[in-house]
């Protein structure tokens, strides 16, 4: 059975976390608050491109059962665009709530 998604960065925040508190245990309370600000935003910026591109979803132009027409090196350059589109709005989103906007 594999690990769930995103488990090592969750072990590797928990560690972080950790450290935190022993090395400044005042500070833990804001890196929370902060921490809890940026993915957030992450998730927020994930749904604002699925609000904004409701039909250009990344997965769509990997469907085999697309139109025959488009050419399988059409079908992935569109893909590539739509995952760059999507990580410019969620780095976008997260950095400004990161920089306090």
């Amino acid at each position: 059975m594999n690990a769930p998604r995103m488990s090592l960065s969750l072990l590797l925040f928990i560690l972080l976390a950790v450290l935190v508190m022993i090395a400044a245990p005042q500070q833990a309370m804001v890196a929370l608050y902060k921490f809890a600000l940026v993915t957030g935003a992450g998730v927020g910026g994930y749904y604002l491109d699925r609000e904004l591109f409701p039909y250009a979803r990344p997965d769509i132009f990997l469907v085999a059962s697309m139109n025959e027409s488009t050419s399988i090196a059409g079908r992935e350059l569109a893909f590539a665009a739509s995952m760059l589109r999507r990580a410019i709005i969620v780095v976008g989103t997260m950095h400004a709530v990161g920089m306090g906007a």
